[in-house]
């Protein structure tokens, strides 16, 4: 629904195709730090039917966040909530219908090994599609 994965002969190309959709997603993707100050989308990859990114927030806003979120929760309980509704709005508004799922899943990254894998696993993920579960 987001793209094709094209270059599969070569093993150091695959890559996403994006199809329309995809590049709705992109749009709004990076747009959202122009709308957050102090958030910024640090990577992504959009792929056939999700996506993978690293939003980063500044601790300063995340402490001070102004989204109902108390200083003793997690910071991002509600900022992220906030821009993945955002995010999924705005998209389906372009495309005049609703693709995503209701929930998604997220992580906070907490060290730099862990921040370094997810990385490395955004980077990877098209070239690993065929081996995906739910690879067609």
């Amino acid at each position: 629904m987001l793209g094709t994965i094209v270059g599969r002969d070569d093993p150091g190309a695959p890559r996403i195709q994006l199809s329309e959709y995809g590049l709705i997603a992109k749009k709004y993707i990076e747009n959202i730090e122009k709308h957050y100050n102090g958030v910024c989308v640090d990577k992504y990859v959009i792929m056939t039917h999700h996506i993978h990114m690293i939003i980063f927030v500044e601790r300063s806003v995340a402490d001070n966040s102004k989204h109902g979120a108390p200083r003793s929760s997690r910071p991002t309980t509600a900022l992220i909530p906030n821009i993945i509704a955002a995010f999924k709005k705005y998209t389906n508004k372009d495309l005049g219908f609703n693709i995503w799922q209701e929930r998604y899943l997220d992580r906070i990254i907490r060290d730099k090994a862990e921040y370094q894998n997810k990385c490395r696993y955004i980077d990877e993920n098209p070239a690993k599609w065929a081996e995906d579960e739910f690879y067609k």
